[in-house]
């Protein structure tokens, strides 16, 4: 059994009033929510408040701002990520604590498998396909997916002394875990049609971007291991 004091999810959050009744219902019991307000207009934060989360006010624009400011905020052994958009069920993430407690992995990710026609467009699934191939090349990791949807211990996140404030994150974490010589698994996870417009992958512009970040990360990561540390 995990203790229910173990395990704090951060959840980034913009502009997610109509999701985050159907996602914190979905937190596991005794798990602390963590929202993570990244400048929403439409009440998110009360919302949230008002639903039981614990909410962190991030000022920086960036899921990575979002993400990491939900990182230090978190006090539990061990730290989730999760979308805020009800694309992905929180309660995925039990299984994946299971093997960080019983030390079969240090970092789980989810492969994100669309359940819909649309939950998932043609341009993000390219863009992550090309990454996950350079992140092979780089680290030699056999991933599929760069999701959001991932679990670790909170201190060992905190010693990769992630820098990338943007959508490179989440790559960042991955390349500088298997730097480190982390055991890193993947797992397949149902993926839903998001709940509101993407600010990232939902258009082209958003996913060029996106896959911009992460070929910066890619590259700091080549001019010099441990960089940024």
């Amino acid at each position: 059994m995990i203790s229910p004091t173990t395990v704090d999810i951060v959840l980034p959050c913009l502009d997610e009033a109509e999701a985050l009744p159907w996602v914190l219902g979905r937190v596991p019991p005794g798990w602390r929510a963590l929202v993570v307000d990244n400048g929403s207009r439409d009440g998110s934060a009360r919302i949230a408040e008002e639903l039981g989360a614990y909410v962190v006010r991030e000022p920086v624009r960036g899921f990575g701002a979002a993400c990491h400011a939900g990182l230090r905020a978190a006090s539990a052994d061990i730290v989730c990520f999760c979308d805020c958009d009800a694309s992905l069920d929180p309660g995925l993430l039990v299984p994946f604590v299971r093997e960080i407690v019983a030390g079969e992995a240090d970092l789980v990710l989810g492969r994100r498998r669309p359940t819909a026609r649309g939950a998932w467009p043609a341009h993000a699934r390219a863009g992550n396909v090309a990454l996950s191939r350079l992140l092979r090349r780089r680290t030699g990791l056999r991933l599929h997916d760069l999701g959001p949807l991932r679990a670790a211990r909170r201190e060992a996140l905190l010693a990769l002394a992630l820098t990338d404030r943007r959508s490179g994150y989440p790559l960042q974490m991955v390349v500088r875990a298997s730097d480190a010589g982390w055991r890193v698994r993947e797992h397949d996870v149902p993926y839903l049609p998001r709940t509101g417009a993407s600010k990232v992958t939902g258009t082209w512009r958003g996913t060029w971007h996106a896959v911009q970040d992460m070929r910066r990360v890619l590259a700091e990561g080549v001019a010099g291991e441990g960089a940024g540390r």
